[in-house]
């Protein structure tokens, strides 16, 4: 049988543009439902793309969309998403947790409330939309449905280098990694897989606005974590579970290896590579 996410069900948090989007739109390919969750509404002239505008690409894609205005740092606000979505769809299958919060800035240069705003939603964000769509999660693998929770957070690797430059962020995203490493053996009785992915390159999202002097042209297209992240989700839960999964190598295992369609720049041989990964 073809692996395919048709009819399947995901949530995805920072849904509204960049490498959430991408994903969304890969599954809407397959004919899937996408539960769109973020906060952007009104346009930003610095930050192209809306809830409005996604939700338009997905239905484009092949998929049904339904945007929902969240700020997953509030409880209430991920438990009204999700009962949005089942009143919709009747099910959640899937859960990304994409939605990221930047600062790449040292100790005395990262405001509490910029460290805060990392570990609120990079952190109690994930972990809170988990536990939300958990009892949906369930029910998917009882009805067979092939569940699964993805988050975009990187390798754990406890080195100084990856800490020092810019302690709160890494802090931050190495929290959505043990998430990952935790939920997997929590939530693998239940039939559950529970993995992270991570680009090898930057990705030209909007957040390398975050990142100054950082050349777009040496990047790749957040399209390689949606083709990525397509891999992991059609694979088998009860044995996918507790990875922390590289963009390039989940690709190579799929027996992808030419990634030139995911350059910036067609040729680029000298990629600007992302953090957390030797």
């Amino acid at each position: 049988m073809t692996p395919s996410l048709a009819g399947r069900t995901l949530f995805v948090t920072g849904a509204s543009r960049g490498i959430g989007l991408a994903i969304a739109r890969r599954a809407a390919a397959d004919g899937a439902n996408i539960v769109l969750v973020a906060k952007t509404t009104e346009p930003n002239p610095r930050l192209p793309g809306t809830l409005a505008s996604a939700a338009e690409e997905i239905v484009a894609a092949g998929g049904q969309a339904l945007a929902v205005p969240t700020d997953i740092r509030d409880e209430a606000a991920v438990a009204a998403a999700v009962q949005a979505a089942v009143a919709r769809f009747g099910a959640i299958d899937i859960l990304v947790n994409n939605a990221s919060a930047i600062s790449l800035t040292p100790t005395p240069a990262t405001p509490m409330k910029r460290f805060d705003l990392m570990f609120g939603v990079n952190v109690r964000g994930t972990y809170c939309c988990t536990q939300a769509c958990l009892p949906e999660l369930i029910r998917s693998a009882a009805a067979g449905r092939r569940p699964h929770v993805l988050n975009m957070s990187p390798p754990l690797a406890m080195k100084e280098h990856w800490f020092a430059p810019h302690v709160a962020y890494t802090m931050s995203k190495y929290g959505m990694s043990q998430c990952t490493l935790g939920h997997a053996g929590e939530l693998r009785p239940h039939g559950i897989g529970v993995n992270s992915l991570w680009p090898r390159t930057a990705i030209a999202t909007a957040a390398l606005q975050m990142i100054p002097g950082v050349d777009v042209g040496r990047c790749r297209r957040p399209e390689i974590l949606a083709d990525a992240a397509w891999f992991v989700l059609t694979s088998d839960p009860r044995t996918t579970s507790g990875n922390f999964f590289v963009d390039d190598e989940v690709l190579a295992a799929h027996g992808v290896t030419d990634l030139e369609r995911y350059s910036v720049t067609p040729g680029t041989k000298d990629f600007v590579l992302d953090f957390f990964v030797d």
